[in-house]
């Protein structure tokens, strides 16, 4: 198997897990076991892998990760709207 598809696949299957936490979010609109602590340190990791991919030059890092940080940004987004104030 090409090392660019493998990076491809892991780096796509990684960037949709959280995907079924933010579609539940969305239609729930709840947000009660949500740590948004996790959330944002898994953006700010997420995000280093991005930066990290482009001073590598390597595709597959820079776009799963990209897809992840936009994905968990949302998904805080949803945490800041749905919360209970």
């Amino acid at each position: 198997m090409n090392v660019e598809v493998l990076g491809l696949v892991a780096g796509g299957l990684t960037s949709i897990a959280s995907m079924p936490q933010l579609i539940k979010v969305i239609k729930t609109k709840n947000v009660e076991d949500i740590s948004w602590l996790m959330v944002v340190i898994l953006i700010v990791g997420l995000s280093l892998w991005v930066w990290y991919g482009i001073e590598q030059y390597e595709l597959p890092i820079i776009l799963s990760n990209a897809f992840a940080v936009l994905v968990n940004l949302s998904l805080f987004i949803c945490y800041l709207i749905f919360r209970e104030k």
